[in-house]
């Protein structure tokens, strides 16, 4: 995969819900079996907004080649996404999210495996390569 499809992918998933959150808080928490009341709508609110903040980042870098900047977006994204994962299983593990709160964990997961092959597995998409390496790759052609 390459990193451009995971942040297409990821700022689709973002902005579907972050658009969700914002347009419906009390039926998009109420799939989630999540207590009514007006401070629940403005957190849901309030986390549509940043998702929509992290769609929007996502899908504007999706074309960046600056292996620093890929290097932040992939570890920050990350961090993200582990946490998401923590906190959706504690939400759906102790009841305080429906059933429905795995597909939450579920998203979070397939966001996290995939920034995670690009932190630890795919070295070459983030890391900038040497022009000693370059030329010597050169010559061999």
């Amino acid at each position: 995969m390459k990193l451009s499809n995971l942040l297409v992918i990821n700022a689709l998933i973002a902005l579907i819900y972050g658009i969700s959150y914002q347009l419906a808080p009390t039926a998009v928490l109420s799939l989630y079996g999540v207590t009514q009341g007006p401070g629940a709508t403005l957190l849901a609110r309030l986390f549509g907004a940043a998702l929509i903040g992290i769609g929007l980042l996502t899908w504007f870098s999706r074309n960046v080649k600056d292996t620093g900047a890929q290097r932040a977006i992939i570890l920050s994204m990350l961090v993200y996404d582990v946490i998401g994962v923590i906190v959706c299983v504690q939400g759906t593990v102790s009841g305080a999210m429906s059933a429905v709160g795995w597909t939450g964990v579920a998203v979070f997961l397939f966001l996290a495996l995939g920034y995670a092959y690009f932190q630890f597995m795919k070295p070459s998409a983030s890391k900038p390569t040497s022009v000693g390496q370059q030329s010597r790759r050169s010559a061999k052609l």
